[in-house]
């Protein structure tokens, strides 16, 4: 639970950002950047307001970091012109041409700003504006926005593209598929070969129990806002799709890693789905009951690998 607050949050649907408990070892590498975002929102009552006040935050701590006056005064200005739900904030649309680095950062605004009938990953991409909602899913992703900028951007590039060249439809596709995968449960994770193959084999006692010396090389980064959210009120079959970090990037130095995912998310390679499963309370450290080998013996939690049967042909011999 979010520590020192006794706001009256009674109607708010974002109070259940008050049972995020900080000191779980999956929230930790959010904490800093999480809680008081938290408790903003919780005596604001608007998670939107709370995440855009993060910004403003950084913006006044990098300007009297620099003594620069003039710069001081244009995050003023910035803050006025990007007020909640101000139409003049983001006055040009973005096309499928316009780069990243022609926006700077996105702004948070009522779920009610999303016209009927637009997608959302549309919106966003056309007037750097995110939809958002008071409750744990969006609070999440609005942190997730804040952490790792370039990458969302990326996805958020990556969806657009797919959305002018095939329109929105009833199924979406695997390329939106996996980019929708990544953006709602993708744990990133930079770890030893043996590691890897003992996780793409499903091979769970080995995983867990006989490499467990070597998780002390694993960084995992929770990337997947829904499943933050999970964890919340964690449960033993929570599993993330994993996606693996390349050995030369410092998993450590997110400016890096962020810009890594950047090059690394490319549609092609999406569309193969490149995830592998992982039961997160599985991770050593991360729930007591791990401690035993009985506890990666549950087969519904930590399934072998299937074998894939090639279908038989029906094509007649000749």
């Amino acid at each position: 639970m979010a520590r020192g607050l006794s706001p009256n949050t009674e109607g708010f649907a974002g109070a259940v950002l008050a049972e995020i408990d900080w000191a779980q070892p999956w929230f930790a590498p959010w904490r800093e950047l999480g809680e008081a975002t938290a408790q903003r929102a919780l005596q604001q009552q608007s998670v939107a307001e709370a995440l855009n006040e993060r910004t403003y935050t950084a913006k006044r701590e990098a300007s009297a970091g620099s003594g620069d006056i003039a710069s001081a005064a244009s995050v003023n200005t910035t803050r006025a012109g990007l007020a909640l739900g101000d139409a003049k904030a983001n006055p040009v649309e973005r096309t499928v041409g316009t780069s990243n680095e022609q926006i700077k950062e996105v702004t948070f605004v009522p779920q009610s700003a999303l016209p009927e009938g637009q997608a959302y990953e549309d919106f966003i991409f056309k007037t750097a504006q995110v939809p958002t909602r008071d409750g744990l899913h969006d609070f999440f992703n609005g942190l997730c926005w804040h952490r790792f900028p370039l990458a969302k951007r990326r996805l958020n590039q990556l969806q657009a593209a797919e959305i002018e060249a095939q329109g929105v439809r009833d199924t979406r596709g695997p390329v939106r598929d996996a980019l929708t995968l990544f953006d709602e449960n993708v744990v990133l994770m930079h770890a030893p070969d043996e590691v890897w193959a003992a996780l793409q084999a499903r091979d769970w006692l080995r995983l867990f129990v006989d490499l467990r010396a070597q998780w002390q090389q694993v960084h995992l980064v929770l990337f997947g806002h829904a499943l933050l959210e999970k964890l919340v009120m964690p449960y033993k079959s929570i599993t993330a799709h994993v996606y693996r970090v390349d050995s030369e990037v410092n998993p450590h130095d997110e400016a890096w890693l962020d810009a890594w995912l950047v090059q690394d998310l490319q549609s092609a390679k999406l569309a193969t789905k490149p995830y592998e499963p992982l039961p997160v309370l599985g991770v050593p450290g991360w729930w007591s009951a791990n401690a035993e080998r009985a506890y990666y013996e549950d087969a519904n939690v930590f399934r072998p690998k299937r074998d894939v049967v090639a279908k038989p042909s029906t094509q007649s011999a000749k």
